[in-house]
């Protein structure tokens, strides 16, 4: 069986903190919203068990999973405080502190996690981690990927005509609600807890999410269809307290650098397991998987995003789409 997070760190002596620790020992917490058992707890497993075999008994990794210390927001305050320590984030930290920088949020935009990442080492990427680290006093180190974020439907979605009409269950994102309407959806707000009944009930036709959300939530019973548009490669992101890490000395910092390094690409390729694994499994619950023109739905949403880029940073919209765009 596999073992839990809890119970490796355990092993390591990481779990919680001692009742005597010795004064050179550092703590660490690692936040994090989402719960035990996905690429993210593993990553946190593998920070851990880098840090402890490079240097034993000097690093104690309290996980802090299921958002057990707060939201996204909650926590980016208490980094930029001081008070905690790093934190696998999404991308309230781009919203929060520079969304004129942010395209990462804009569906269509990018289509790989290459050119997410190239994004992040342009100015305008290099410019938003400057930026939240002047408001937020956090400190970037790097993406880690998640599964991109495709549709399910209860009928079948081959390009941009087959969206006429059809009632899309969105988180209230601006952005967002823009592109799909732009496409042609009728944006529907349902409560994410309710995305089966409304489904079920016939509220909505389809949603958008990572395929984790079909297979956890058990949507083969109530849509037919998985549409891959890939519409959003949205990371998270390794972050620390500026605060806290401008503390450490030289060597520290560089191990717990290296840790982050191997730790946010394990759980990358944690990510790519799980994602080809819900894949199959939706598949043998019968679900059909269709791979729709997606360069049209691109082509469909540009008005949208050219208008929402257009509002952003100068050179955004060239580090993003390109100037042959």
């Amino acid at each position: 069986m596999r073992k839990t997070l809890l119970a490796t760190l355990a092993s390591l002596g990481l779990a919680a903190a001692a009742p005597f620790v010795l004064a050179s020992t550092i703590e660490i917490q690692v936040n994090n919203t989402m719960s035990e058992g996905g690429s993210e707890s593993a990553a946190v497993e593998r920070f851990a068990e880098y840090l402890e075999e490079q240097a034993p008994g000097r690093f104690n990794v309290r996980p802090f999973l299921a958002g057990s210390l707060g939201g996204e927001n909650a926590v980016l305050e208490l980094l930029n405080l001081g008070q905690t320590q790093l934190s696998i984030t999404g991308g309230n930290w781009r919203q929060q502190y520079a969304p004129e920088y942010d395209a990462i949020t804009v569906p269509f935009v990018f289509s790989t996690w290459d050119e997410v990442d190239a994004y992040m080492e342009s100015p305008s990427g290099q410019r938003l981690v400057e930026i939240a680290e002047e408001k937020g006093g956090i400190k970037y180190f790097g993406t880690q990927h998640r599964g991109p974020r495709h549709m399910t439907a209860n009928k079948a979605i081959h390009s941009p005509e087959d969206l006429q009409g059809f009632r899309l269950r969105l988180p209230s994102l601006p952005v967002w609600l823009q592109v799909w309407e732009e496409i042609g959806a009728q944006v529907v707000n349902v409560p994410a807890p309710e995305i089966y009944l409304a489904m079920q009930t016939r509220q909505v036709d389809g949603h958008e999410n990572s395929l984790s959300s079909p297979y956890t939530r058990r949507l083969w019973e109530v849509q037919d269809h998985i549409i891959l548009t890939s519409h959003v490669q949205f990371p998270w992101n390794w972050v620390a307290s500026k605060r806290w890490w401008e503390g450490l000395e030289a060597e520290d910092q560089a191990l717990i650098a290296e840790a982050i390094e191997v730790a946010r690409l394990h759980g990358t390729e944690r990510e790519r397991e799980l994602d080809e694994y819900y894949l199959e499994e939706l598949q043998k619950e019968g679900m059909i998987i269709i791979e729709p023109d997606v360069a049209a739905f691109r082509e469909a949403a540009m008005p949208a995003i050219e208008r929402i880029m257009s509002e952003m940073a100068d050179g955004v919209m060239d580090d993003a789409l390109g100037t042959d765009d």
